[in-house]
C-alpha cells in the first residue's frame, strides 16, 4: 500500500507541475496510469489526485485530457458515495414494486443474470452518513442555516477535487444540530455560526476537507467544540498559555521572597511577594512573578 502511496504522489506532483507550467505534455500517460491503478478513499486522501487532475482538468484545452479526468473524477466520487446516479439507484430500488408473475416483465424477474448488478447499488450506503437522505424542510431559517453551511463548505472549491455534494453535507449537518439542540433558538444559532466560521477559516483548511471527505461525519462536526475543531497550531497555542496559568498559579501558591520594591498596580501597596524562574532560554534574563499580599494582583516582569 505504500508503495502505491508514493506513485499516486509521484503523480500528483507530476501533474501539479504541468498545471503550473501549463503545459500539458504527457498528461495522458499519467492519467491512464492512474485509471489502471485501484484507487482507495484513503489514497485519494492521503495524496490529495483529485485536486492535481481536476486542476489539470480546468486548465487544459486537449478534448482527450479532459475527458479522462473527468472519468477519473467521476469514478472517485464513487468512493465518497456521492454520486447521483447511485443515489437515484438506490431511491427508485425502493419506491418500485416487485414484478408478479403475470407482468409481461416476468421473464427478467426469473433471470438472476439481470438483476445482480443492481443489488450493490441497493444495499450500499453513503460513507459520509448513517441515515437517510435529509427530508426537506421548509423552516426559513433552518433553509438560510443550510444555505450559509454550503457556502463554507465550497471555501477554496476543495469540494470540486472529492466531488463532495455540499448541499446534502450541509443538509446532514444543519439536520444534526437541529436534533441536538431541539429547536432553532440562540444556542442553534451559534452552533450553526461556530461551524461556518471553522469551515471557513483559512488557517484550518483541514477540517474542511476532513469533513467533504468522510473523515469527519456529520453528526460528529455538529456536536464538537470549539477546541477540538481548532487547527494544530491555535491548539498548541492554547496548551502553552494553560501550561504558563498554571505555571503562576502554583508560584503564587508555593510562595516567594516578601518584598517592598514593588508597589501594586491595584491598591498601591508594597507589600509584595516575588519569585523569579528561567522561563526562557539560559543567556534570557528570568522573569520575575509577583503577588501583593495585601489585594491578591498578580503581574511578571521579564
Amino acid at each position: 500500500m505504500m508503495g502505491k502511496e508514493e506513485e499516486i504522489a509521484r503523480i500528483a506532483r507530476r501533474l501539479d507541475k504541468m498545471v503550473t507550467r501549463k503545459s500539458a505534455e504527457g498528461a495522458m500517460d499519467l492519467l491512464r496510469e492512474l485509471k489502471a491503478m485501484p484507487i482507495t478513499l484513503h489514497l485519494l486522501q492521503s495524496t490529495r489526485v483529485g485536486m492535481s487532475v481536476n486542476a489539470l482538468r480546468k486548465q487544459s484545452s486537449d478534448e482527450e485530457v479532459i475527458a479522462l479526468a473527468k472519468s477519473l473524477i467521476k469514478s472517485w466520487k464513487k468512493l465518497l458515495g456521492v454520486d447521483a446516479s447511485d443515489a437515484k439507484t438506490r431511491n427508485r430500488g425502493k419506491g418500485t414494486p416487485l414484478p408478479t408473475s403475470s407482468s409481461k416483465d416476468g421473464s427478467e424477474a426469473m433471470d438472476p443474470s439481470r438483476k445482480r448488478p443492481e443489488l450493490p447499488r441497493m444495499l450500499s450506503t453513503p460513507r459520509i452518513t448513517t441515515f437517510p437522505p435529509v427530508p426537506v424542510t421548509c423552516d426559513a431559517v433552518r433553509n438560510k442555516c443550510r444555505e450559509m453551511l454550503t457556502t463554507a463548505l465550497q471555501t477554496d472549491h476543495d469540494h470540486a477535487a472529492v466531488g463532495a455534494d455540499c448541499e446534502r453535507l450541509s443538509a446532514q449537518i444543519e439536520e444534526c444540530i437541529f436534533r441536538d439542540v431541539g429547536n432553532t433558538d440562540m444556542k442553534y444559532k451559534n452552533r450553526v455560526r461556530s461551524r461556518i466560521a471553522n469551515l471557513k477559516d483559512a488557517k484550518n483548511p483541514d477540517l474542511r476537507r476532513n469533513v467533504l471527505c468522510g473523515a469527519i461525519t456529520p453528526q460528529q462536526i455538529a456536536v464538537m467544540t470549539s477546541e477540538e475543531m481548532a487547527s494544530d497550531e491555535l491548539k498548541e497555542i492554547r496548551k502553552a498559555m494553560t501550561k504558563e496559568a498554571i505555571r503562576e498559579h502554583q508560584m503564587a501558591r508555593t510562595g516567594g521572597t516578601q518584598t517592598d520594591l514593588f508597589t501594586c498596580g491595584k491598591c498601591r501597596k508594597k507589600n509584595c511577594t516575588y519569585t523569579q524562574v528561567q522561563t526562557r532560554s539560559s543567556d534570557e534574563p528570568m522573569t520575575t512573578f509577583v503577588v501583593c499580599n495585601e489585594c491578591g494582583n498578580r503581574w511578571k516582569f521579564c
